[in-house]
Protein backbone atom coordinates (compact mmCIF):
# COMPACT_ATOMS: atom_id res chain seq x y z
CA UNK A 1 0.00 0.00 0.00
CA UNK A 2 1.13 3.51 -0.79
CA UNK A 3 2.62 5.32 1.97
CA UNK A 4 -0.46 8.07 2.91
CA UNK A 5 1.73 10.77 3.31
CA UNK A 6 2.95 10.83 -0.35
CA UNK A 7 0.01 10.10 -2.52
CA UNK A 8 -1.42 12.92 -4.21
CA UNK A 9 -5.16 13.77 -5.33
CA UNK A 10 -7.08 15.32 -7.73
CA UNK A 11 -10.35 16.89 -7.90
CA UNK A 12 -10.72 17.31 -11.46
CA UNK A 13 -11.16 13.84 -13.02
CA UNK A 14 -11.42 10.83 -12.28
CA UNK A 15 -12.97 7.41 -14.08
CA UNK A 16 -13.78 3.94 -14.20
CA UNK A 17 -15.28 1.30 -16.91
CA UNK A 18 -18.38 3.34 -16.84
CA UNK A 19 -17.87 6.86 -15.82
CA UNK A 20 -16.10 9.60 -15.95
CA UNK A 21 -16.42 12.37 -13.54
CA UNK A 22 -15.37 15.59 -13.66
CA UNK A 23 -15.42 18.13 -11.34
CA UNK A 24 -18.45 15.71 -9.69
CA UNK A 25 -20.42 15.42 -12.69
CA UNK A 26 -21.04 13.05 -15.42
CA UNK A 27 -19.23 13.82 -18.42
CA UNK A 28 -21.82 12.05 -20.63
CA UNK A 29 -24.93 12.62 -18.80
CA UNK A 30 -24.26 15.95 -17.24
CA UNK A 31 -21.78 17.46 -19.07
CA UNK A 32 -22.17 16.35 -22.97
CA UNK A 33 -24.60 18.99 -24.88
CA UNK A 34 -25.20 21.39 -21.37
CA UNK A 35 -22.31 22.95 -21.27
CA UNK A 36 -20.17 25.05 -23.73
CA UNK A 37 -16.54 24.75 -23.77
CA UNK A 38 -16.10 28.12 -22.20
CA UNK A 39 -18.29 26.39 -19.49
CA UNK A 40 -16.79 23.35 -18.82
CA UNK A 41 -13.03 25.13 -19.09
CA UNK A 42 -14.23 27.47 -15.78
CA UNK A 43 -15.56 24.41 -14.19
CA UNK A 44 -12.75 22.06 -14.85
CA UNK A 45 -9.73 25.22 -13.99
CA UNK A 46 -11.59 26.68 -10.51
CA UNK A 47 -13.77 24.16 -9.58
CA UNK A 48 -17.03 25.60 -9.00
CA UNK A 49 -19.62 26.53 -11.31
CA UNK A 50 -19.48 29.21 -13.53
CA UNK A 51 -21.83 31.70 -13.29
CA UNK A 52 -23.60 33.48 -16.72
CA UNK A 53 -21.23 36.82 -16.21
CA UNK A 54 -18.15 35.00 -15.37
CA UNK A 55 -18.59 33.08 -19.12
CA UNK A 56 -19.94 35.64 -20.86
CA UNK A 57 -16.62 38.01 -19.68
CA UNK A 58 -14.29 35.01 -19.93
CA UNK A 59 -15.49 33.97 -23.29
CA UNK A 60 -15.20 37.85 -24.79
CA UNK A 61 -11.69 37.96 -23.67
CA UNK A 62 -11.14 34.61 -25.17
CA UNK A 63 -12.30 36.09 -28.89
CA UNK A 64 -10.34 38.89 -27.84
CA UNK A 65 -6.81 37.57 -27.90
CA UNK A 66 -7.36 34.42 -30.60
CA UNK A 67 -5.94 36.38 -33.05
CA UNK A 68 -2.90 37.94 -33.27
CA UNK A 69 -1.87 37.85 -37.53
CA UNK A 70 2.06 37.20 -38.46
CA UNK A 71 3.22 37.50 -35.10
CA UNK A 72 6.42 35.53 -34.29
CA UNK A 73 4.29 33.02 -32.50
CA UNK A 74 2.17 32.15 -36.03
CA UNK A 75 5.44 32.63 -38.36
CA UNK A 76 6.90 29.71 -35.52
CA UNK A 77 3.85 27.51 -36.13
CA UNK A 78 3.82 28.14 -39.93
CA UNK A 79 7.63 27.56 -40.18
CA UNK A 80 7.18 24.55 -37.40
CA UNK A 81 5.11 22.87 -39.98
CA UNK A 82 6.61 23.26 -42.91
CA UNK A 83 9.75 21.62 -41.46
CA UNK A 84 7.58 18.89 -40.36
CA UNK A 85 4.13 18.35 -41.50
CA UNK A 86 3.60 15.42 -39.95
CA UNK A 87 3.52 16.48 -36.61
CA UNK A 88 -0.13 19.28 -36.16
CA UNK A 89 0.70 19.30 -32.66
CA UNK A 90 4.13 20.01 -32.64
CA UNK A 91 3.24 22.95 -34.64
CA UNK A 92 1.01 24.22 -32.47
CA UNK A 93 3.42 24.07 -29.76
CA UNK A 94 5.92 25.67 -31.06
CA UNK A 95 3.92 28.56 -31.59
CA UNK A 96 2.86 28.41 -27.91
CA UNK A 97 5.81 28.25 -26.72
CA UNK A 98 6.42 32.00 -28.24
CA UNK A 99 3.47 33.81 -26.32
CA UNK A 100 5.11 35.49 -23.71
CA UNK A 101 5.58 39.02 -22.31
CA UNK A 102 5.79 41.12 -25.78
CA UNK A 103 2.72 39.27 -27.32
CA UNK A 104 -0.33 38.75 -25.48
CA UNK A 105 1.15 37.35 -22.30
CA UNK A 106 1.13 40.33 -19.85
CA UNK A 107 -2.46 40.13 -19.13
CA UNK A 108 -1.60 37.90 -15.96
CA UNK A 109 1.36 40.08 -14.26
CA UNK A 110 -0.74 43.09 -14.65
CA UNK A 111 -3.41 41.05 -13.09
CA UNK A 112 -1.62 40.52 -10.16
CA UNK A 113 -0.87 44.04 -10.17
CA UNK A 114 -4.59 45.00 -10.01
CA UNK A 115 -5.08 42.88 -7.81
CA UNK A 116 -2.11 44.22 -5.14
CA UNK A 117 -3.96 47.27 -5.77
CA UNK A 118 -7.64 45.58 -4.69
CA UNK A 119 -6.24 44.60 -1.55
CA UNK A 120 -5.98 47.91 -0.18
CA UNK A 121 -8.90 49.92 0.95
CA UNK A 122 -10.63 52.09 -1.45
CA UNK A 123 -9.40 55.30 -0.20
CA UNK A 124 -5.71 54.10 -0.45
CA UNK A 125 -6.32 52.47 -3.77
CA UNK A 126 -4.47 55.27 -5.34
CA UNK A 127 -1.85 55.39 -3.43
CA UNK A 128 -1.12 52.01 -3.99
CA UNK A 129 -1.28 52.40 -7.66
CA UNK A 130 1.40 54.96 -7.72
CA UNK A 131 3.22 52.70 -5.46
CA UNK A 132 2.95 50.07 -7.88
CA UNK A 133 4.14 52.24 -10.62
CA UNK A 134 7.25 53.14 -8.97
CA UNK A 135 8.23 49.79 -7.65
CA UNK A 136 8.37 48.83 -11.80
CA UNK A 137 10.38 51.56 -12.74
CA UNK A 138 12.71 51.37 -9.91
CA UNK A 139 13.93 48.11 -11.67
CA UNK A 140 13.42 49.42 -14.86
CA UNK A 141 10.81 47.33 -16.34
CA UNK A 142 8.05 48.38 -18.13
CA UNK A 143 4.04 48.00 -16.12
CA UNK A 144 1.94 45.55 -17.71
CA UNK A 145 -0.73 45.79 -19.87
CA UNK A 146 0.66 49.91 -20.84
CA UNK A 147 2.03 50.50 -24.00
CA UNK A 148 1.86 49.20 -27.99
CA UNK A 149 4.44 49.37 -30.57
CA UNK A 150 1.13 49.85 -33.26
CA UNK A 151 -1.44 51.62 -31.24
CA UNK A 152 0.20 54.04 -30.18
CA UNK A 153 -2.88 56.32 -29.60
CA UNK A 154 -5.60 54.20 -28.63
CA UNK A 155 -5.97 49.96 -28.75
CA UNK A 156 -9.04 49.90 -30.27
CA UNK A 157 -10.12 46.65 -28.28
CA UNK A 158 -9.73 48.11 -24.71
CA UNK A 159 -12.97 50.11 -24.91
CA UNK A 160 -14.98 47.28 -26.35
CA UNK A 161 -14.01 44.43 -24.54
CA UNK A 162 -14.71 46.74 -20.98
CA UNK A 163 -18.36 47.48 -22.87
CA UNK A 164 -19.24 43.74 -22.88
CA UNK A 165 -17.75 43.52 -19.09
CA UNK A 166 -20.16 46.23 -17.82
CA UNK A 167 -22.80 44.95 -19.96
CA UNK A 168 -22.36 41.57 -18.49
CA UNK A 169 -23.59 43.26 -15.14
CA UNK A 170 -19.76 43.20 -13.71
CA UNK A 171 -19.04 45.64 -10.42
CA UNK A 172 -16.39 47.77 -11.46
CA UNK A 173 -13.65 47.61 -9.06
CA UNK A 174 -10.98 45.66 -11.33
CA UNK A 175 -11.48 48.43 -14.28
CA UNK A 176 -11.26 50.71 -11.56
CA UNK A 177 -8.37 49.83 -10.86
CA UNK A 178 -6.94 50.00 -14.09
CA UNK A 179 -7.71 53.05 -14.47
CA UNK A 180 -5.97 54.22 -10.67
CA UNK A 181 -2.91 52.30 -12.80
CA UNK A 182 -3.07 54.24 -15.71
CA UNK A 183 -3.64 57.62 -14.25
CA UNK A 184 -0.69 56.68 -12.15
CA UNK A 185 1.54 55.88 -14.68
CA UNK A 186 0.58 59.36 -16.58
CA UNK A 187 1.60 61.37 -13.39
CA UNK A 188 4.60 59.63 -13.06
CA UNK A 189 6.12 59.71 -16.93
CA UNK A 190 4.38 63.00 -17.28
CA UNK A 191 2.79 61.77 -20.56
CA UNK A 192 0.12 59.50 -21.66
CA UNK A 193 1.04 55.84 -22.41
CA UNK A 194 -1.80 54.16 -23.83
CA UNK A 195 -3.80 51.29 -22.27
CA UNK A 196 -3.11 47.93 -24.05
CA UNK A 197 -5.40 44.73 -24.71
CA UNK A 198 -3.62 43.04 -21.67
CA UNK A 199 -4.22 45.52 -19.47
CA UNK A 200 -8.27 45.41 -20.41
CA UNK A 201 -8.30 41.47 -20.60
CA UNK A 202 -6.46 41.47 -16.83
CA UNK A 203 -9.63 43.65 -15.56
CA UNK A 204 -11.72 42.03 -17.20
CA UNK A 205 -10.89 38.26 -16.10
CA UNK A 206 -10.56 39.59 -12.54
CA UNK A 207 -14.18 41.20 -12.84
CA UNK A 208 -14.85 37.48 -13.37
CA UNK A 209 -12.99 36.32 -10.22
CA UNK A 210 -10.30 34.97 -12.70
CA UNK A 211 -7.08 34.37 -10.28
CA UNK A 212 -4.11 36.21 -11.98
CA UNK A 213 -2.28 32.95 -12.24
CA UNK A 214 -4.99 31.46 -14.17
CA UNK A 215 -5.09 34.57 -16.60
CA UNK A 216 -1.96 33.52 -19.05
CA UNK A 217 -3.82 30.28 -19.06
CA UNK A 218 -7.12 31.59 -20.53
CA UNK A 219 -5.01 33.27 -22.75
CA UNK A 220 -2.79 30.63 -23.72
CA UNK A 221 -6.16 28.50 -24.06
CA UNK A 222 -7.48 31.43 -26.72
CA UNK A 223 -3.98 31.78 -28.82
CA UNK A 224 -3.52 28.00 -29.33
CA UNK A 225 -7.13 28.24 -30.99
CA UNK A 226 -5.55 30.83 -33.24
CA UNK A 227 -2.61 28.51 -34.35
CA UNK A 228 -4.46 25.75 -35.08
CA UNK A 229 -6.04 27.74 -37.58
CA UNK A 230 -2.93 29.07 -39.09
CA UNK A 231 -1.69 25.36 -38.93
CA UNK A 232 -4.61 24.57 -41.22
CA UNK A 233 -4.29 27.25 -43.35
CA UNK A 234 -0.62 26.60 -43.92
CA UNK A 235 -1.74 23.40 -44.87
CA UNK A 236 -3.49 24.74 -48.22
CA UNK A 237 -2.16 27.49 -48.72
CA UNK A 238 1.48 27.45 -47.79
CA UNK A 239 3.40 31.14 -46.52
CA UNK A 240 6.22 29.90 -44.81
CA UNK A 241 8.48 29.08 -47.62
CA UNK A 242 7.81 33.14 -48.32
CA UNK A 243 8.74 33.93 -44.56
CA UNK A 244 11.82 31.26 -44.86
CA UNK A 245 12.72 33.23 -48.36
CA UNK A 246 12.35 36.53 -46.77
CA UNK A 247 14.21 35.90 -43.31
CA UNK A 248 17.43 34.34 -45.85
CA UNK A 249 17.33 38.00 -47.89
CA UNK A 250 16.91 39.82 -45.09
CA UNK A 251 19.87 38.38 -42.91
CA UNK A 252 23.44 38.49 -44.13
CA UNK A 253 26.46 36.68 -42.92
CA UNK A 254 28.74 38.40 -41.31
CA UNK A 255 31.95 36.16 -40.02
Amino acid sequence: MADQSTTGHTGICGYDADNILIRGRNLVTDIMGSYSFTQLMLLQALGQEPGEMQVRIVDAVMVTIMEHGMVPSAVVSRLTHYGAPESFQGAVAAGLLGVGDRYAGTAGECGAVLERILEADESERKARALEQVRSYRSIRRPIPGFGHPIHQTKDPRVDRLLEIVRAAGAGGEAIDAMYLLQDALREELGKPLVTNISAAMAAAMAEAGIPSRLMRGVVLTARCAGLVGHVFEEMSEPAAPAIWEAAQEAVDYEP
